[in-house]
């Protein structure tokens, strides 16, 4: 169950996050996105009628179900083709009303009230609060297994409902009527709002869903969205293709007319491509630059790189030997340096991260430790020790897990060989594709996994 999957691994942070990016127009037919379902940064021109964006995903959407989806490339789609009750604003990063045009909220924090606005799925049918309340009862419904249910939580009897220790009738999230959403939280959130424009807060369309467990397979008339955008195009491990939805209620501050990712997993492909005039935005959010044109491209001033509220890390699967001993997932943490990892293969003015939190959020900006390899090898004996083991010989075979990419595979290594040097130990890597490494985390199927 979802559950135990949230208490079988901790975190080694590697380094603070930063989006690094290409932008540029590969003819005069591209311009920036105005709404926040889509990068910002393309060129603008004035003729609407024929706007394409071009980017690139490095691998296929494992899905493309706002309730399953737990990934940035399944999020990419969905966010451009659904709507939350709210959307952040990408200039202030604020919320604002989205598929909901009024909100109140009780003096408590704990109750909202949500009146929908008029808005058309795309096959026809009204935008309910039923839709709402039978999308997040779902998401909860442990039958679902939704990696992300626990986005939810933050419901009354949310994580109840998602145990199965309670009906899912008993969930806080209520549709007075087809235009009043009632919201019951467990405890006060000052952030919920902001929640409320996550993927997993977004609405689906119960007849369909209910009609046709496929619903989200394919491009069809199945695939009902809500959002600036439908699905036009999904030919798989190849592209997806999305176009404007004219009947959106907020259409006119839609500029784009189509959207087109293609699947291309390598990065220096990417990169010529892009170079090639063949995509408008290379690297972040959905790809990665080649590491060994970091350099260049910063020199040139071609490169555009973006603080991020995020972190790489590494998870421990702390069910399994060796890593369910806290000395020994210490150990491995303290031995890697990663700001030689930084200057040499990421190269993109990162940050050490001494913590599992981004520095945008400046609760501890010096980091919880100070890793020396010393540190890490007195703590590596210590593990030893408690395991009853004594030698690192006598250790279970190790096994460093991540998905398929160059930068992905260039730091695996790095850490194998910090790690080899620290201990004297061997680690196997195994890289997969991005839809099966996601699925081998899921089953906590890992050592450690990226």
């Amino acid at each position: 169950m979802k559950k135990g999957f949230k208490l079988s691994f901790l975190v080694l942070a590697l380094v603070f996050a930063m989006g690094m990016v290409l932008v540029g127009c590969g003819d005069d037919t591209t311009e920036e996105p105005t709404n926040e379902e889509t990068p910002e940064g393309s060129e603008e021109t004035s003729d609407e009628a024929d706007q394409v964006l071009r980017l690139n995903f490095a691998s296929e959407p494992p899905t493309i179900d706002p309730g399953l989806a737990s990934d940035s490339t399944s999020g990419g789609i969905v966010k451009s083709a659904f709507e939350g009750l709210t959307r952040l604003n990408p200039e202030t990063n604020e919320y604002e009303p989205s598929a909901a045009e009024d909100i109140q909220v009780s003096d408590d924090l704990l109750t909202y009230t949500f009146t929908i606005r008029e808005n058309n799925w795309t096959n026809g049918d009204p935008v309910t609060a039923h839709d709402f309340e039978y999308a997040w009862k779902r998401a909860l419904d442990p039958a679902t297994a939704a990696d992300y249910a626990y986005q939810l939580y933050y419901l009354k009897n949310g994580a109840a409902a998602n145990a199965g220790d309670v009906s899912l009738d008993e969930v806080g999230v209520k549709a007075l009527d087809d235009k009043t959403l009632e919201v019951t939280l467990e405890n006060p959130t000052p952030y919920f709002l902001e929640l409320t424009a996550f993927y997993t807060y977004m609405p689906v369309n119960k007849s369909i869903v209910e009609a046709n467990e496929n619903w989200a397979n394919d491009a069809s008339d199945l695939y009902a969205t809500n959002g600036p955008f439908k699905l036009a195009k999904w030919e798989h491990g190849s592209e997806v293709e999305l176009v404007k939805n004219e009947d959106y209620w907020d259409a006119d501050a839609v500029k784009l007319q189509t959207i087109n990712f293609s699947m291309i997993e390598d990065e220096s492909t990417e990169l010529a491509m892009y170079d090639n005039g063949d995509l408008d935005w290379a690297g972040a959010p959905f790809s990665a630059l080649p590491t060994d044109a970091m350099a260049p491209l910063k020199d040139s001033g071609d490169l555009i790189t973006q603080e991020i509220a995020g972190v790489y890390w590494y998870k421990f699967n702390t069910e399994i030997a060796p890593f369910d001993n806290e000395k020994m997932r210490e150990a491995f943490s303290y031995a890697i340096n990663r700001q030689e990892i930084i200057d040499y293969i990421a190269q993109g003015n990162q940050k050490p991260a001494m913590g599992a939190v981004p520095l945008s959020m400046p609760l501890n900006t010096d980091g919880y430790f100070d890793p020396t390899v010393e540190e890490a090898q007195k703590l590596f004996d210590e593990a030893l020790a408690e395991m009853g083991l004594s030698s690192a010989d006598e250790l279970p075979p190790i096994v460093l897990n991540f998905n398929t990419s160059e930068g992905h595979q260039k730091i695996a290594q790095a850490i194998q060989e910090q790690w080899n040097q620290a201990f004297g130990i061997e680690v196997t890597l195994e890289n997969v594709e991005w839809g099966v490494y996601i699925d081998k985390l899921h089953a906590g199927d890992y050592q450690i996994g990226r």
